[in-house]
């Protein structure tokens, strides 16, 4: 396979001129800017906008639902829980589809994190939408769940958020505390299917300890969940015993091998620093990190697509990280100043990722290989103990705290993984080869 050499210098947001970087490349994953990584997916899926004629046309939930005239909500006083990711094919808001929908009265609007822009990164207050008028109640501020109060008036809740296929991603349990208040209420719930942007068939990951349920993750289940947003709420319902009136309006043309890139459907980004496809891809193992004492790149224009810290000899982590031969991805030396978040002002060392083949990079033992080569470079610097925060799973802790070698942890996962593909088989929505 022919290779190029490629030398780049560039810098990232408010930081110093970075120095050079040299990295071998096959020739098919090349793009002509190292911060827009020589990446295969981040070519063939980042569309932002519009639909390649070749590829499948999926219809979200929200298009379903227009297509349906929006029988299952009339008559009904709604309450909707969305964001910035709630628009239909044409890029018109979900809410503003409900408020001018025959027979449907839009009673409140509900924010989860990062607000109804999706542009928060603290605590989300309270305000009105402007564009319609109806009261938008934040679930990030003083209550992560619908108070009675806040129900008063709504006989359905609807629930059109876009995923990101991880379990430490906050709307998921968003989504399952509205359900539980919904189900005291006597609310019936209906979510608008959207895909799992990293796709419905990889499943990754330790299993969530019961003993650390919480907000960052609502239910025993790997990290990875190859679930849609739809299909959790099902699964939720029966084995937490939730017991809401809940209906998901599935979507059409979806396959679970997709990544979002092959959908047709444009990419709006579910948070601040969720900004690109690849950053969606590699998030789940690398947000892990940061915990530890890490710098996931929040404050640069790449977040999740580097990561670093003042005491990283980047050349050093770099080769190491190499030899490792990690599927799916390269990595890089890289220099960089975040203007936010851990480090913010201080110059950082590390490494920036390249996904050279989607469909076989595992971000989990991607991030589980990286975990344990900081542990064992820098143990007086790098906290692995920290990361079971999102990682979940004590006991993969204490196998990367005694050196097991990272492919035996992986492995060591497989009983728990076997037994949750049982339980979420029950719960799927799409399985064949190309839905409806």
């Amino acid at each position: 396979m022919t290779s190029l050499y490629i030398t780049h210098e560039f810098m990232l947001d408010n930081s110093v001129p970075l120095r050079s970087i040299r990295l071998t490349i096959a020739t098919a994953c090349l793009v002509g800017s190292v911060l827009q990584p020589f990446s295969a997916y981040r070519r063939h899926a980042e569309h932002r906008g519009s639909a390649s004629p070749t590829k499948p046309r999926v219809m979200a939930g929200i298009d379903v639902l227009e297509e349906m005239k929006f029988a299952p909500l009339r008559g009904k006083k709604v309450g909707l829980i969305t964001n910035q990711t709630g628009v239909d094919a044409s890029g018109r808001r979900t809410i503003d589809l409900l408020a001018h929908a025959r027979g449907v009265t839009l009673v409140a609007i509900f924010s989860p994190e990062h607000g109804i822009l999706g542009r928060e990164d603290d605590r989300v207050v309270s305000t009105t939408d402007p564009i319609t008028g109806v009261p938008v109640f934040s679930l990030y501020g003083e209550t992560r769940r619908p108070t009675p109060a806040m129900l008063k008036g709504i006989d359905t809740l609807v629930f059109d958020i876009q995923d990101a296929g991880v379990r430490f991603y906050t709307y998921v349990t968003t989504m399952a505390y509205a359900m539980e208040e919904a189900a005291k209420a006597h609310v019936s719930f209906f979510v608008l299917d959207r895909p799992n942007p990293i796709d419905g068939e990889t499943i990754e990951g330790p299993m969530l300890d019961r003993d650390r349920l919480s907000f960052f993750g609502y239910f025993p289940m790997p990290a990875r969940y190859a679930m849609t947003i739809g299909e959790l709420a099902q699964m939720f319902n029966v084995e937490n015993k939730i017991g809401v009136d809940l209906q998901v309006i599935t979507m059409k043309g979806w396959r679970r091998t997709m990544l979002y890139g092959d959908t047709g459907l444009a990419w709006i980004s579910p948070s601040p620093n969720l900004r690109t496809l690849t950053t969606t891809l590699l998030y789940p193992g690398i947000e892990i990190l940061q915990a530890g004492g890490v710098s996931v790149g929040r404050g640069t224009s790449t977040p999740f697509e580097l990561f670093g810290a003042p005491w990283i000899d980047a050349d050093r982590l770099e080769g190491e990280l190499n030899q490792h031969e990690i599927s799916g991805v390269r990595f890089a030396p890289v220099h960089f100043v975040p203007d936010s978040g851990l480090y913010q002002g201080q110059a950082c060392s590390g490494v920036l990722i390249a996904i050279t083949d989607a469909n076989a990079l595992r971000s989990m033992t991607m991030g589980l290989e990286i975990a344990s080569l900081l542990n064992k470079m820098y143990p007086d610097r790098f906290h692995v103990e920290k990361i079971v925060a999102l990682l979940g799973s004590a006991s993969t802790i204490t196998e990367l705290q005694e050196g097991d070698r990272p492919s035996d942890i992986v492995s060591g996962w497989r009983t728990d993984l076997d037994a949750f593909e049982l339980t979420r088989k029950k719960y799927l929505l799409y399985r064949d080869s190309l839905q409806h």
